[in-house]
């Protein structure tokens, strides 16, 4: 059964809420990336993770087989240098329980999943997450597949169900909400400048703008 999608503020994420999972980011699993430039979704999967490190969001890793399939990509692990990520066999991610007990000890139930690959390691546990009461939200611009057919089926799938599909960036400005957040916003800034690509650029110029005064005009002789 479809679930009625929700609107007003409840519909909109705030850190207090979420918890976020990011799911088989590994080399075996970009290498067989077609559904979209696999440095981009690196990028935009590792802004996913700092932004998660900005607002104090629960985040937890996970891999499968990394003994053969690799470890975590690297840039993704130094976001969280001390954490492990949860090795696992299952295919499914929340037929693990180490990985659902992790997100229940949260108390929290907005669950954001991002992974790879989009159409078997984020549909599954989306689906399944789903039935027990969360409400999901699936980053599909940190996500992939093998084609691109195969993610835009899989999003379709998704949403039919009630997952919720956005980009990391809408992720951002939920979570932010109000530039007047400064404890944030000071943070978010260059996390966005590094990893946002011409937004960022864009969010420069108007930080640039805004710290220069503007030039005096002089008056015009006889008027």
């Amino acid at each position: 059964m479809t679930q009625a999608p929700k609107v007003g503020l409840d519909a909109l994420l705030t850190p207090e809420e979420s918890v976020l999972v990011l799911i088989d980011h590994q080399p075996f699993q970009v290498a067989n990336l077609h559904s979209h430039e696999p440095t981009l979704v690196v990028n935009n999967t590792v802004g996913l993770a700092k932004l998660a490190k900005v607002f104090g969001v629960p985040t937890i890793l996970t891999t499968v087989i990394e003994e053969r399939g690799g470890r975590l990509i690297q840039a993704v692990q130094d976001v969280f240098p001390d954490q492990e990520p949860i090795n696992r066999t299952s295919i499914n991610t929340w037929e693990d329980r180490r990985v659902v007990e992790a997100v229940e000890r949260t108390g929290r139930k907005k669950l954001i999943l991002a992974g790879l690959w989009t159409e078997i390691c984020v549909a599954m546990p989306a689906l399944h997450a789903l039935a027990e009461g969360y409400d999901v939200f699936v980053v599909t611009d940190a996500s992939g597949g093998v084609s691109a057919e195969a993610h835009d089926m899989a999003v379709r799938r998704m949403e039919r169900a009630g997952v919720v599909p956005l980009t990391w960036m809408v992720v951002s400005a939920e979570w932010q909400r109000d530039w007047a957040r400064t404890e944030t916003a000071d943070q978010l800034g260059p996390v966005l400048f590094e990893h946002g690509g011409a937004t960022g650029v864009a969010l420069a110029w108007e930080l640039q703008l805004l710290a220069t005064p503007a030039t005096p005009t002089t008056p015009t002789e006889g008027r």
